[in-house]
């Protein structure tokens, strides 16, 4: 299951969030499945993920993602998109 949170300034910093890579993508669609965890924080744009066993779940600025280790799953980014993410 996709968990979305809307984090504030003291919680990305306790995280680390400023710290982890970078992610940048623009419009597009494209199937992808995680090997582990993924935590991300969406700086910019939005996409619709499709998870192979779920409902559509929209992700935008300003939200904090985690998507489970080995869901597969379907992204549509309709503005591009500019993320922070680590694994594990």
């Amino acid at each position: 299951m996709i968990r979305i949170e809307h984090p504030d300034a003291a919680q990305l910093a306790a995280l680390g969030v400023e710290q982890w890579p970078v992610w940048e993508h623009g419009v597009a669609e494209f199937p992808w499945t995680y090997g582990e965890q993924e935590t991300c924080f969406i700086l910019q744009g939005s996409a619709t993920i499709t998870p192979q066993e779920g409902e559509p779940v929209r992700i935008q600025a300003g939200e904090l993602v985690t998507f489970p280790a080995g869901m597969s799953c379907r992204w549509n980014i309709t503005a591009d998109i500019r993320k922070h993410y680590r694994f594990g």
